[in-house]
């Protein structure tokens, strides 16, 4: 896509608001004093409410799988594969070790299924199965793994796997992992399968396989539905953990715990911390129309421009928000072929000056290119109406 100078366009919110400065200011309160790293963020605005070490680069274990289902969701999302599509599990993918499902070479699973054995069980054999369907290959799917963090940029990730399986040069930081979850939250079907405390899979066969989240909190924390822990020797306890209440969405990242018991306790004191002390003020949720842009050489002239996430504005409890503007900027010059999800622009919230809270505009149509006929068709229509 050519880009070339952006229309701006400013609106006046209708908000009686006035923004705090939100920030990780309360490093003088250690609320996490047994892992090695974390993080708490709120997910609308990405604000850090807390932090510690969350830069360190560690083997991320089984939140690995965080990528692995955001590029699951992101290829439902664009039509490259179906729900209900039968996916085949290959020798490899069923002779992954360590947390699996127990899939047989041959054995057909939908990509629900799988994505109920990744989510829940953390199967690694369903996260080959899923990453060969998507790129033909695991080592194909790491390298989409890693252009995905390149994009969303983060600069202290590299993948080596699709599951977090002990291997050399793979690691994260708590930073890097709240960000790919953020991204994942776009797609809120993601937490109907990270969820659910218990389910089966085979159900309806001799080989029913049960499988129980092995994030404890979904069952012991209101409100928590996701996302993904890990463990291995190195790594020791880990999660991503993910909670709503009131409107407002926060994600907790604990790198190192001793202990599985530690783990929960340390993001249950984050998630405390969270919902006591701060508010979001919901603007946009996901996919709202909120404006048209022009194609030039596309089958269509104009297409529809939605929000790409759901968006907020973060305050402390007890604080008001006045004089935020809406700041939609489209690219001036937008050429076919668009995808559906293609980035077109940018959504702004400005107070005094300042950009609060930015977010991704997309397309919320697919543009093809047009034809020779197609072009030839217009062109003549609008000669004609010249004529006129």
């Amino acid at each position: 896509m050519k880009r070339i100078m952006p229309i701006v366009i400013a609106i006046l919110l209708t908000l009686t608001f006035v923004i705090p400065s939100v920030s990780a200011e309360e490093q003088s309160t250690q609320l996490v004093d047994n892992a090695r790293s974390a993080i708490l963020i709120e997910r609308d605005t990405g604000t850090v409410l807390y932090e510690k070490n969350s830069n360190e680069q560690l083997p991320p274990a089984s939140m690995t799988k965080i990528m692995t289902m955001l590029l699951i969701m992101e290829a439902l999302d664009k039509g490259k594969i179906d729900i209900n599509e039968k996916i085949r599990t290959s020798e490899y993918a069923a002779s992954m070790g360590g947390s699996q499902i127990f899939l047989e070479p041959g054995e057909e699973m939908t990509t629900q299924e799988m994505l109920k054995g990744i989510a829940i069980g953390s199967g690694n054999d369903a996260s080959v199965a899923m990453a060969e369907r998507i790129a033909g290959s695991e080592p194909a799917f790491v390298e989409m793994m890693n252009k995905k963090a390149k994009e969303l940029g983060l600069k202290d990730t590299k993948f080596q796997n699709t599951t977090g399986l002990p291997i050399q040069d793979h690691y994260s930081t708590a930073h890097d992992m709240a960000m790919m979850a953020k991204e994942l939250l776009k797609y809120q079907d993601i937490t109907k399968f990270t969820g659910t405390y218990e389910a089966y899979l085979r159900e309806n066969t001799d080989n029913k396989f049960w499988l129980v989240n092995t994030n404890k909190l979904v069952r012991f924390y209101p409100g928590v539905d996701g996302l993904k822990t890990g463990f291995t020797n190195d790594a020791k306890y880990c999660l991503t953990a993910t909670a709503q209440k009131d409107g407002m969405r926060v994600i907790a990242v604990v790198f190192g715990a001793p202990t599985s018991k530690e783990r929960n306790a340390q993001v249950t004191k984050l998630l405390d911390y969270a919902f006591a002390q701060y508010k979001t003020h919901p603007i946009y949720k996901r996919n709202i129309a909120i404006g048209e842009a022009k194609v030039s050489k596309g089958n269509k002239k104009k297409l529809t421009v939605v929000t790409s996430e759901s968006v907020s504005l973060l305050t402390k409890k007890g604080e008001s928000i006045n004089d935020v503007k809406k700041q939609i900027i489209i690219e001036k010059k937008i050429k076919a072929p668009i995808n559906k999800g293609d980035k077109v622009g940018t959504l702004q919230l400005v107070s005094k000056g300042k950009v609060v809270v930015q977010s991704p505009l997309v397309s919320g149509d697919k543009v093809k290119t047009a034809t020779w006929w197609e072009l030839y068709k217009r062109s003549f229509g609008m000669f004609s109406k010249i004529g006129d």
